[in-house]
């Protein structure tokens, strides 16, 4: 398993556009399991009701685990996609 910690720094935090630009990123590995978490709660990213729901503000921290075939390649793409889009710092 693979997981990072980072900090979310939309100023909207992780809710609507942003989480749908996280649940996207992580749809595109469906052979692996992809968690957020916040605050111990803990959900599946390739859910957008289940992100949303978490109710993520700016300036939070959140954990972003993989474990699967592609846990290496589908942590790597989805920081650098929420990095990109100034999603998370």
């Amino acid at each position: 398993m693979k997981q990072i910690t980072v900090t979310v720094i939309d100023p909207v935090g992780l809710h609507a556009r942003p989480a749908t630009v996280a649940v996207n990123q992580a749809s595109k590995f469906p052979k692996c399991d992809i968690n957020v978490a916040f605050k111990g709660r803990e959900v599946n990213m390739k859910s957008i009701m289940g992100v949303m729901s978490l109710g993520i503000p700016t300036q939070s921290e959140i954990t972003i685990s993989c474990s699967g075939e592609d846990e290496d390649d589908a942590i790597a793409k989805i920081e650098a996609t929420l990095r990109e889009q100034k999603i998370i710092a």
